[in-house]
Parts: structure tokens; C-alpha cells; sequence
């Protein structure tokens, strides 16, 4: 059983890999995101951001449907729907018609007929929040255009996990961590206390799949060894670093996880390939 942790289009790829040869995969989503389609639904609703859990669900589909096809969608012309995505407004419909955000993903997986459970990493809306150059702001956009972040963290501090997501994570045999914005998407999925609590208890082999490049300016600078510390700075200390050290640098990575290196992205490509990811990942079990 495999638990991929983090946000966006990174981990949307990480699970793309993973369903590959786990048996049984579960995904935890950050829904911090407070931009576009997502941000205007968590305002309006007050529901999490459903946008990249709507990513996710696209990459454990099972086979192709007129359904599945539709998620992606966005409704363009003007009018209250215009950048809206299909898939945001069926996770807030589904929302609304059950009162139980994480039910809605639920009956979101079903009607899809997922390969695996997605989830999201708090029950409620919530609020990313970040340290850096001695100031505090807040807002995932915001921090997103912010160089020299030191911490994040989530308002309300409390905010809950879903019973299944500790359960995923305390019964996996392997949790991956990333790829993804290391502060905004990785981190972010961490941020709640249980989650983190949670990843740092588990049996399972955590894997922390680093970033092929910086992302500027969340983390302009930085080579792998900064992106180690960033996670061990926020209490996770992951078991195995994957890193493709023709597309970053390595660096002196801190002491504590094994290092594997290699070709993750394929020749003239600046993202991930999955069927390289997935073999890289079967490959440290």
C-alpha cells in the first residue's frame, strides 16, 4: 500500500507512477490553494480548495470516460462560470449534497471509479501561512511570490485530518512525499499536525521525490540538500531522497535518508517522467 502526500500537478504525477505497481494507492491533497477557480469556491463556500484534488482524481482514473474527460473542463465566455473547472464545481456540488467535504471525495472516487482514494488533508478550509525574513504572511498565491521562506504553517492551527488519511499512513509499506512547490504543495500537505504526526510514527518507507528545478522564488537557490533540510526543519525526516542531479543539483545533503540518484525526467523534459518515477520507487520498495 502506497500513500502519496503532497499538491498539484507533481503529485498528480507522483500517483501516476505509483499505480504502476502498488496495490492499493491513497493520495493526500493540500487544499491551501486560494487562487482562481479553487480560491473563488473556498470563498464562496467555504468548503477546501478542490483543485488539486481534482488533479488527482484525473490521475487515478481507471479508464477513459466522457466523465473523466470533463473534469478539465473550464467554462470560458464570461458570466459567474468563466475559469471555472468541471471538476471543481462536481467536488463542491458533491460538498453541498452531502455536508461532509471528505464524504464528497469519497462519492467523487466511486462515481469515477478511481484506481485509489483521494483525499484531502484536512477536513476544512484552511489557510497557508509562512515565515520569512523575519515577517509573517498568508495566502498560498502570496507565498508562492515570496523568496526566503524559513517555515509554514496552517490557520486555524488545529485543523483536523480525516480519520482515513491517518489510518492510510499509519498501515502503508511506502509514503511519498512530493514532487511538487516545496513550501505551497509539499509542505503544505504536512502542515496539519496530525498528517505530520502521522508520517513521522509510520513503519512505512517514506520517500521524499525532489524537485528537477527551482521554482522561483519559493525556492530560488536551492539544490537538494536545502530541500532535505526544509523538510527535516518541519519535523519529517524522510527515509529516501530521490533526486535527478542532471536536472539539480545535489549538494551536502544533511545526514538521515539515503540518497538515490538518477534520470526521473526524460532527455529535453523539466518535468517528472512517471514510467522513470515508478521504476525508481519500485526500485527503494
Amino acid at each position: 500500500m502506497v500513500v502519496a502526500v503532497g499538491g498539484g500537478h507533481g503529485l498528480a504525477t507522483s500517483l501516476v507512477a505509483v499505480r504502476g505497481y502498488a496495490s492499493s494507492v491513497t493520495a493526500v491533497v493540500s487544499v491551501a490553494d486560494d487562487g482562481g477557480s479553487s480560491g473563488r469556491l473556498r470563498e464562496l463556500l467555504g468548503i477546501p480548495a478542490p483543485g488539486d484534488l481534482r488533479k488527482c482524481l484525473g490521475a487515478l482514473l481507471s479508464e477513459r470516460s466522457l466523465l473523466g474527460e470533463a473534469l478539465e473542463h473550464r467554462f470560458a465566455g464570461g458570466g459567474e462560470l468563466d475559469g471555472h473547472a468541471f471538476g471543481n464545481l462536481l467536488i463542491a456540488a458533491l460538498a453541498a449534497t452531502s455536508g461532509d467535504f471528505v464524504e464528497a471525495m469519497r462519492e467523487a472516487c466511486r462515481l469515477l471509479a478511481t484506481v485509489g482514494l483521494v483525499l484531502p488533508a484536512t477536513t476544512g478550509p484552511v489557510v497557508l501561512k509562512a515565515e520569512a525574513a523575519g515577517c509573517e504572511l498568508e495566502g498560498q498565491v502570496r507565498i508562492m511570490g515570496t523568496a526566503g521562506i524559513t517555515r509554514v504553517s496552517l490557520v486555524p492551527a488545529d485543523a483536523r485530518a480525516p480519520a482515513e488519511v491517518l489510518a492510510a499512513i499509519a498501515a502503508a509499506d511506502q509514503v511519498v512525499v512530493g514532487p511538487g512547490s516545496l513550501y505551497t504543495s509539499v509542505l503544505a500537505a504536512l502542515a496539519p499536525e496530525p498528517v505530520r504526526s502521522a508520517v513521522a510514527a509510520t513503519s512505512a518507507r517514506v520517500v521524499y521525490v525532489c524537485n528537477l528545478r527551482q521554482q522561483m522564488p519559493e525556492t530560488a537557490g536551492y539544490d537538494v540538500a536545502d530541500h532535505v533540510r526544509a523538510l527535516q526543519g518541519h519535523g519529517i525526516e524522510p527515509d529516501w531522497v530521490l533526486a535527478d542531479p542532471e536536472s539539480i543539483a545535489v549538494g551536502d545533503v544533511p545526514a538521515g535518508p539515503r540518497l538515490w540518484t538518477g534520470r526521473l525526467a526524460a532527455p529535453g523534459d523539466a518535468v517528472h517522467d512517471p514510467l522513470l518515477l515508478g521504476a525508481a520507487l519500485r526500485a527503494i520498495g
